[in-house]
């Protein structure tokens, strides 16, 4: 039976490796440089945001971890679209494929919308890989819909 807990900054490492193992699979390897900017990323901004505009859902069993989902929650100026000044952004939703088709995504997801209506945001957002859309699409996710276009211009 699975068990489903909020990570907190003891989870560290577990957070890490669960990144990692998600850009894994969604991009292929990383060179020896991401890897390393990513952690090193990772080790700053975890313990500074971790409970507070950063929520991480864990499935697990047997004190494994099976999968996990973030939750990046972001305040801006409201406008229209988003009332409370507040959106969230699902991000690294992993069931580890060992523990996949036993409905720990569903579960993650559903926690993590929860949290989000707890915290009165005005939606959350992703972007949805192949594998993931079906599902996110069975939860009440639709492709957004606007006369902007997206955008955006890189630093680094």
């Amino acid at each position: 039976m699975f068990t489903y807990r909020k990570a907190t900054a003891t989870d560290l490492d577990v957070l890490i490796q669960l990144r990692m193992d998600y850009l894994a699979e969604d991009r292929g390897s990383l060179s020896e440089g991401e890897n390393s900017a990513v952690e090193a990323q990772l080790r700053a901004y975890i313990p500074k945001h971790i409970g507070n505009d950063f929520v991480v859902w864990l499935a697990e069993i047997d004190s494994c971890v099976a999968g996990a989902a973030f939750l990046v929650i972001n305040e801006k100026p409201a406008n229209p679209s988003f009332l409370t000044g507040t959106i969230g952004t699902v991000m690294n939703v992993l069931t580890y494929p060992e523990y996949r088709r036993q409905g720990i995504a569903t579960q993650l997801l559903g926690h993590l919308i929860d949290d989000a209506r707890a915290r009165d945001l005005s939606y959350i957002e992703l972007s949805a890989t192949a594998s993931g859309r079906q599902l996110y699409e069975k939860l009440g996710f639709a492709e957004k819909q606007s006369h902007y276009t997206e955008m955006k211009y890189q630093l680094t």
